[in-house]
């Protein structure tokens, strides 16, 4: 069980952060990722699940898990950057 995602127009840092949450499945067996070429602006991510499992799957859920982990850093940013007191600031 094994697949190919293409994502156009990103790089290293996209590529990195799916690659390290799929890796926290343990169902997913291998995950890596490559950009072809420095002047192309894609990358390439390959996904090995065990066979109950199917890559589409493993890649749908660590990106849904990847939103939501965005999210609760943001909301946990924009609170950390209130004023104290109800101030105006």
């Amino acid at each position: 069980n094994a697949c190919l995602f293409t994502i156009n127009k990103e790089d290293h840092t996209l590529g990195n952060i799916i690659k390290s949450q799929l890796l926290k499945d343990p169902q997913v067996l291998f995950a890596g990722y490559k950009v072809p070429h420095p002047l192309e602006h894609k990358i390439i991510i390959r996904v090995q699940t065990t066979p109950d499992y199917s890559p589409q799957e493993a890649f749908t859920n660590a990106i849904t898990d990847l939103i939501s982990e965005l999210s609760l850093l943001e909301e946990r940013f924009r609170v950390s950057k209130r004023p104290a007191g109800g101030g105006t600031g």
